[in-house]
């Protein structure tokens, strides 16, 4: 078992990476907005329904981890300066260690102005509907931007199976093809 974060701020290209990547592994993607819109739809888009969102991760996660799958690919968005960010992550990391997963992480970077341009592509608004109301989507990328280090400082993270690409000039399917080869999967 194989589990793959792909972090980043917002609209960093994480999702449409991630599914260049499912392309050309076996492994699964699960993009962070398919539990975030799916509480959304049923709940309505409000800030407490976060806990519900985390709960149905972890069951997922859970039942993932102990299958017979390859492995899957988990995108998240990330503030580095967030404890609370890194708990989450180690708390993921624990239920696919439990099941003897190796555990990767690749972080992507690009400036807030390539990421806006990159808020309102097709396959963005067509995957996350959460995201289409665009000028709210808009406001909350500047607004992550200003209250979170959304990019790790050099050698920050010393993890394991770790490695950051600026993908401002990449396409998903060539950082796809590099985590791909880099982490032999």
């Amino acid at each position: 078992m194989k589990l793959v974060f792909i972090f980043g701020a917002l609209a960093v290209g994480k999702m449409t990476t991630g599914q260049e990547l499912a392309k050309i592994t076996d492994l699964r993607l699960f993009h962070n907005h398919m539990s975030i819109d799916f509480v959304y739809d049923v709940f309505g888009m409000t800030k407490s329904n976060w806990n519900i969102t985390c709960r149905l991760r972890e069951l997922i996660f859970e039942e993932y981890a102990k299958s017979d799958n390859y492995g899957m690919i988990f995108t998240y968005s990330m503030g580095f300066d967030k404890k609370s960010e890194w708990d989450n992550v180690n708390r993921i990391s624990d239920i696919f260690k439990r099941e003897k997963a190796e555990i990767y992480h690749v972080e992507l970077v690009a400036p807030q102005e390539i990421r806006l341009q990159r808020n309102t592509t097709e396959n963005r608004l067509r995957h996350k509907p959460s995201k289409r109301d665009v000028e709210h989507s808009r406001q909350n990328l500047m607004d992550w931007d200003m209250k979170y280090r959304c990019v790790s400082n050099d050698g920050e993270i010393t993890l394991d199976n770790y490695m950051k690409v600026n993908n401002s000039n990449l396409s998903p399917d060539v950082v796809a093809k590099m985590i791909k080869e880099r982490f032999s999967l």
